[in-house]
């Protein structure tokens, strides 16, 4: 590795080639067919086993798959929410134990199951995920005390773990930088669509066949999904060369120097300025992959099941407790705490919309509370088409008025919008619930806490796997490690907030919210001098090997 003088800093990457303005741009980096100005990061290499080679149908058969094991899971451990009171009435378990269940079920099981992933292949997980998550479906309706529940939710906790932190590395896998936000925020939208439609469809299934048939429907959805990845869904993980997408930390340090990429082009070498890998122009699409070396790994080898070992035992068990060490990087803190909150706003919601519509005035049945879930199921589109496409443009063009650069913290910008929609949302919510207003207020102030859950969920996502892609397996687990504790905390402290009653706990609720929503201006205002100072040790790391197979 390089000396620490030229250390990269993690994250700034020479995004688009503002040279191509002048008169000789720079050709020898690897391009997007779409948009020739944009520099492809993380570099391909001329492999044709490459993912980020693969042709655009074959990603898209992949993103199927990992869309569809999102989704199911989601309905898995969420179908319950709109019928808390007739699983109450029917097995005796308490309401505060029932929602206790959603915390214990997103515990710290990355810490097992990414290692794992990552060092003999991520597909065999995704199946044993999935298996699992079928055989708890069927376990649940016979569930009789509070043990049995808690049990129950701790298991299915662990199995349904790598719809956490699995499908995010995937995607990285696959996906160059310029692009990546928006697969993040389709990921988030359907990690959300199937937590969202688990009560609508639960619901009615309970109205006809009561709720033990909610859990076998459950149990024949994930075994569907099953059959579909294990016909169609590839390994993904690639060796590649770690820090292909930096820059060097010369052009990092110094804005005055980036501006001088514009002011002083004409008539030098337009390949000095940055230190990048010189390739020749490559294209990722079916059209151009006779440019690409090597034999296409046959389709059955591809879908072979552990058939390799990507990294030593060392790595590992190195890796277990590596994303602890990462905590200490406040950028990767701060995307962990959002993320966090963003789900605390979101199980307060679970948590309370089955209590608020069942009773007076509304009365609702099952199946109208499931309906509900329609308002957020909308906010969630809305949100993360925000965060993920209208983000990906955004962070483009706040490149192009940087010299090129993109920072991962320009992207961060676009959650100015939570700063009036995360109070707002829980005040109509909470408030407008305590004062018994009309029922389709309450929908929409449930479509507005998803969006902004949505907006916070993928931009602090996003921006830790922007900020140090080269460790994005052991990030995404620091990130879900914090994460998951707070989910932890306010399954227990949901019902005692809710003592204070629902206005005076929304109204708090409210302010806490934005106040959280307003870290984001400290981290861009200090994230690059975060990332700068976690140089030497994020390098080291890197160094030393990963568990990102990238």
């Amino acid at each position: 590795m390089s000396g620490p003088e030229t250390l990269p800093i993690p994250g700034s990457v020479y995004l688009v080639d503002v040279q191509q303005k002048y008169e000789t741009p720079r050709l020898h980096e690897p391009r997007s067919r779409e948009a020739t100005d944009i520099i492809l990061h993380p570099t391909p290499s001329r492999d044709v086993n490459d993912p980020l080679n693969w042709s655009r149908r074959r990603k898209l058969v992949q993103l199927i798959c990992l869309m569809s094991y999102t989704v199911a899971l989601g309905v898995a451990t969420t179908v319950f929410y709109s019928i808390l009171r007739p699983i109450s009435e029917d097995t005796g378990i308490p309401l505060a134990t029932l929602n206790q269940g959603s915390g214990y079920m997103l515990g710290w099981g990355s810490l097992i199951n990414l290692p794992i992933a990552l060092t003999f292949g991520k597909r065999g997980v995704f199946l044993l995920s999935a298996l699992g998550s079928t055989l708890v479906c069927l376990w649940i309706p016979h569930i009789k005390t509070e043990g049995q529940w808690i049990a129950a939710k701790v298991v299915q906790g662990y199995v349904c773990n790598p719809v956490e932190t699995l499908c995010e590395v995937c995607i990285t896998d696959l996906f160059f930088t310029h692009e990546r936000g928006r697969y993040i925020g389709l990921y988030t939208l359907f990690l959300f669509v199937g937590n969202y439609c688990g009560p609508i469809i639960s619901g009615f299934i309970y109205d006809s066949q009561g709720w033990h048939w909610v859990m076998y429907w459950t149990a024949i959805i994930n075994a569907v999904m099953f059959v579909i990845l294990l016909v169609l869904l590839e390994e993904t993980s690639y060796t590649r060369s770690p820090g292909g997408e930096q820059i060097s930390k010369r052009r990092s340090d110094n804005d005055s120097d980036e501006k001088k990429i514009i002011s002083n082009n004409k008539g030098q070498d337009p390949g000095t300025p940055l230190d990048h890998r010189s390739f020749d122009v490559l294209e990722t699409s079916d059209e151009q992959s006779s440019q690409l070396e090597g034999t296409l790994t046959p389709l059955l080898t591809r879908l072979a099941i552990f058939n390799r070992r990507l990294a030593p035992n060392k790595m590992l068990l190195t890796t277990v407790w590596r994303p602890l060490l990462l905590l200490r990087f406040p950028s990767i803190f701060w995307a962990g705490f959002q993320y966090g909150t963003c789900l605390v706003w979101y199980n307060v919601l679970n948590a309370t919309c089955s209590l608020i519509l069942s009773d007076a005035p509304y009365n609702f049945r099952a199946s109208y509370v499931g309906l509900t879930y329609f308002g957020p199921l909308i906010g969630m589109i809305i949100g993360t088409f925000y965060s993920g496409y209208i983000g990906d443009l955004f962070s483009i063009a706040s490149a192009k008025r940087s010299a090129g650069i993109r920072e991962p913290e320009n992207r961060l910008w676009l959650m100015c919008i939570c700063l009036v929609l995360c109070p707002s949302s829980l005040i109509l919510w909470g408030v407008g619930a305590a004062h018994q207003i009309n029922w389709p207020a309450l929908v929409i102030g449930m479509g507005m806490i998803s969006c902004s859950t949505g907006i916070g969920s993928a931009l602090s996502i996003g921006y830790a796997l922007d900020s140090y892609r080269d460790l994005s397996g052991e990030v995404m687990m620091a990130v879900i490690i914090i994460r998951n504790t707070l989910s932890f905390a306010i399954g227990y402290g949901i019902n005692p907030w809710l003592d204070m009653g629902l206005q005076n706990t929304f109204i708090c609720a409210a302010f806490v919210g934005m106040t959280i929503n307003m870290s984001f201006l400290g981290v861009i205002r200090w994230g690059k001098l975060w990332r700068k100072k976690s140089t030497k040790k994020y390098w080291s790391y890197v160094d030393k090997g990963s568990l990102m197979t990238h």
